[in-house]
């Protein structure tokens, strides 16, 4: 079995628009005295890649402009509390208030989720290995609540080079039983794992899985093998 580590790597400066990532990713492992290696994984948090991809829009402060952003970046809303919006984003994930952010962001502003979290992952794959040599595995995290229970932990919105779901179907238990249902959310694991390491508030928007088993590693993406199928869902 694997030994996993998950290395936090801080970054000093606040990341604005055109800001580049790897830059700021490579500095952050200097000072940590790392180096990339062949199957590493690379997390980002996806403020960070919204707030370089400029995806930061004005807000007053009042309800009546969150709620006007919420909505707009909702495919539709599933529930209303007051000024809370339970939503299906036009990625379609299912979360509290489209994912906008309002916390650890400039006064009059909020942070909207990357418009297309994969393509970022894939972008910042690529520039990594241009930049480094090196092919590494990339995930782009947000936080979710989960419905039916307290709490938040992060998820996987965006992936490259990571089967983001381990299809263990036809493979067979530990007393030889056949699994036919059995599909692990590798990236959400994850995930939820490295957010242990990234906190909140400390100003930590990278982290660097290594260990990982290589059954991990290929092609896939968050969209087509995490969100579900209108048809798989029974929910909708």
């Amino acid at each position: 079995m694997n030994e996993v580590r998950v290395i936090p790597l801080s970054a000093v400066d606040e990341v604005r628009e055109g800001d580049d990532l790897v830059a700021m990713l490579v500095a952050a492992l200097a000072a940590r005295g790392e180096e990339l290696r062949h199957r590493d994984l690379v997390i980002v948090t996806s403020k960070v890649v919204s707030k370089s991809e400029g995806q930061v829009v004005a807000y007053d402060g009042t309800e009546a402009r969150k709620i006007e952003i919420v909505e707009g970046e909702s495919r539709r809303v599933l529930r209303r509390r007051g000024a809370l919006r339970i939503t299906e984003t036009h990625h379609g994930f299912i979360n509290a208030n489209a994912g906008v952010d309002l916390s650890n962001t400039p006064d009059g502003t909020a942070v909207l989720l990357p418009k297309d979290p994969d393509k970022s992952a894939r972008r910042l794959r690529a520039q990594i290995l241009r930049r480094t040599n090196v092919d590494v595995a990339v995930m782009v995290t947000d936080t979710f609540g989960r419905v039916w229970r307290q709490g938040v932990t992060d998820v996987a919105i965006g992936s490259a080079g990571i089967k983001p779901v381990l299809d263990l179907r036809g493979t067979t238990d530990a007393n030889g039983r056949m699994l036919e249902a059995t599909e692990v959310a590798i990236a959400d694991e994850i995930a939820g794992a490295a957010n242990l390491v990234l906190g909140k508030a400390e100003g930590t928007p990278f982290a660097l899985v290594r260990g990982l088993d290589d059954s991990y590693f290929g092609s896939g993406s968050v969209r087509e093998s995490i969100v579900r199928s209108t048809n798989d869902d029974l929910f909708r």
